[in-house]
């Protein structure tokens, strides 16, 4: 125990602390051993501390790291970004490692669709994301997925906000042709080196009360026709998210 103050102070409850502080300030899953450098304690407390908020709700292990629990997010308000974040991370690395690609997620958010969450690792790299999705929502599989869930009207509001800018010579510019593709029907959609060269991607939406996203997963382009297949395992992680999503409303 510490005295501070004149004060008894419990040294267990400041070093759990001490990691929740470290666990949240990362939007990343943090591995035990960069937590146990952060605060400043040896691993096997670390090992240990984490195991007690595990059990309690107040952090979540991940295959990449901890993140924060379910008890956490309830002490307070969360948007459904923060939700998406916590409950979709699990289904993110499972399609990751399932399909051999890069697994994102984005949400139409104050009308922008924005990317909320990837899942990646070095077998496994994510898209330079050399344009940000303001510019670029028309040319990459994620924005076309959310813009095919949107309200008619409300895709023509969002194309005259954002111009189409021509990413790469495989990029779609014309608007009444984009709008032809997104409203044709399809559950999953694709880009074929329309955002990056060299670059493929599948997206399938997600939907929940009051919400509206979509799922994705990118690869090298010379393995598109290997991803095609997987769609039917896309659709599925997208329900799941779905799924997780109303709950956490």
């Amino acid at each position: 125990m510490d005295n501070a103050g004149g004060r008894t102070l419990i040294t267990s409850v400041q070093r759990a602390l001490h990691l929740l502080d470290a666990v949240g300030s990362s939007t990343r899953p943090v591995p035990a051993k960069a937590l146990a450098r952060s605060v400043g304690l040896p691993l096997a407390t670390t090992y240990h501390l984490l195991r007690t908020l595990v059990y309690e709700g107040y952090v979540r292990k991940l295959p990449d790291g901890y993140i924060l629990g379910d008890r956490i997010r309830a002490l307070g308000s969360e948007d459904p970004a923060g939700a998406a974040v916590s409950r979709a991370r699990p289904v993110l690395y499972a399609l990751r490692d399932e399909l051999r690609g890069a697994a994102y997620l984005s949400l139409f958010s104050g009308g922008e669709i924005v990317l909320v969450d990837v899942a990646d690792g070095p077998a496994t790299p994510r898209v330079d994301l050399w344009v940000g999705f303001d510019d670029a929502a028309h040319a990459t599989a994620l924005g076309k997925c959310v813009l095919s869930c949107l309200e008619p009207p409300c895709q023509e509001e969002y194309l005259a906000r954002h111009p189409l800018a021509e990413l790469t010579p495989r990029t779609v510019t014309d608007r009444r042709a984009l709008l032809r593709m997104v409203r044709a029907g399809h559950d999953v959609a694709i880009d074929r080196e329309e955002y990056s060269l060299g670059t493929a991607c599948l997206a399938a939406p997600v939907r929940a009360p009051g919400v509206v996203g979509a799922l994705a997963v990118s690869v090298p382009s010379r393995r598109l026709s290997a991803l095609l297949p997987g769609q039917a395992s896309l659709r599925r992680a997208a329900s799941r998210v779905s799924r997780a999503l109303a709950i956490a409303r």
